[in-house]
């Protein structure tokens, strides 16, 4: 049994995917739920999902990569719902497509940089000072596979954004530890949001993987073995590990972080050639593991090419 009655929970980019799937199965658990997002009906659909099951919930809008708007949508959750207990900084994603390094434009280099990184490091800037002044809290970052496994057909800037959310998650444990405050990353690998089946993913690959991999639509069911299932658990203090250096080794699980408890490293399932099995996420430690991402990379699957998605 997973308890977040009396928490407060922010999951930003939660008005489909897997940050509609991470806001429902916490308001499943108990909490007061805070759904974020641009799309004011999606975010409406989710509410009432969340309301018709007894649950309680909140929207807010707002450009997380605009410190401006991240400070006034924390001021109406404080003034409705209370402080924020976890953050799940989930919002991010790509517009790209794969392409050579030298064809990237300056342009959708900055986009993917800001909406991934620097959207989680404003999120976390915004929400982190009432954690440590209250000694308790618990935030979940969002990496992706992307970040761990270099392919040709990888999206550079999303997969560079990725990497250095998961070296800005280690820091902030580092940081935000001794102050009560746990921090974790969840980096899946493939998962059929809304978004992949309709734009990044081809139809014939779709076919291929829809008997293995969990879907999350705009108000999506339950993924078993996926991101929503490890953001409770990280949520709820069910994962964490001693403060020390994360270590990688040859297979991609990061071992270590700050926080308290016995050290974990999980990777997901993989499947022959190189595609993922079930959608499994990959845990660094208490102070972090790594989270959901966008496209990984597209390309022949039996190749190795990562799917993610957010």
């Amino acid at each position: 049994m997973h308890d977040l009655s009396k928490k407060v929970a922010l999951v930003t980019g939660s008005s489909r995917g897997i940050g509609a799937a991470i806001a429902l199965l916490f308001a499943e658990q108990g909490a007061k739920v805070v759904i974020h997002g641009r799309d004011r009906e999606a975010l409406a659909a989710v509410q009432a999902t969340i309301h018709e099951t007894g649950g309680q919930a909140m929207s807010v809008t707002g450009d997380v990569t605009n410190f401006g708007d991240v400070e006034a949508m924390r001021g109406r959750v404080e003034a409705e719902f209370g402080r924020v207990d976890v953050l799940v900084a989930n919002a991010g994603g790509s517009t790209g497509r794969p392409q050579p390094i030298e064809e990237i434009t300056e342009e959708s280099w900055r986009a993917d940089i800001d909406t991934n990184l620097t959207a989680t490091f404003l999120t976390i800037k915004s929400f982190l000072p009432g954690m440590k002044e209250r000694g308790s809290g618990s935030i979940i970052t969002m990496s992706s596979a992307a970040a761990r496994r270099a392919h040709p057909h990888t999206l550079v800037a999303y997969a560079a954004a990725k990497t250095g959310v998961q070296i800005l998650t280690q820091d902030l444990a580092a940081q935000a530890g001794p102050y009560g405050v746990r921090v974790n990353c969840v980096a899946p690998e493939m998962i059929l949001t809304e978004k992949n089946q309709l734009q990044q993913i081809p139809q014939e690959q779709q076919q291929g993987l829809s008997s293995r991999i969990h879907c999350a639509g705009s108000v999506p069911q339950r993924m078993s073995h996926a991101p929503p299932l490890e953001a409770l658990e990280l949520a709820a203090g069910e994962l964490s590990a001693p403060p020390q250096l994360a270590q990688r080794d040859p297979g991609g699980v990061a071992n270590g972080a700050a926080g308290a408890g016995p050290q974990r490293g999980r990777l997901g399932h993989q499947g022959s050639n190189g595609v993922p099995g079930e959608p499994g996420p990959q845990v660094i430690g208490p102070g972090h593991d790594q989270g959901p991402g966008l496209v990984d990379g597209l390309g022949p699957l039996g190749a190795g090419a990562a799917l993610g998605a957010h």
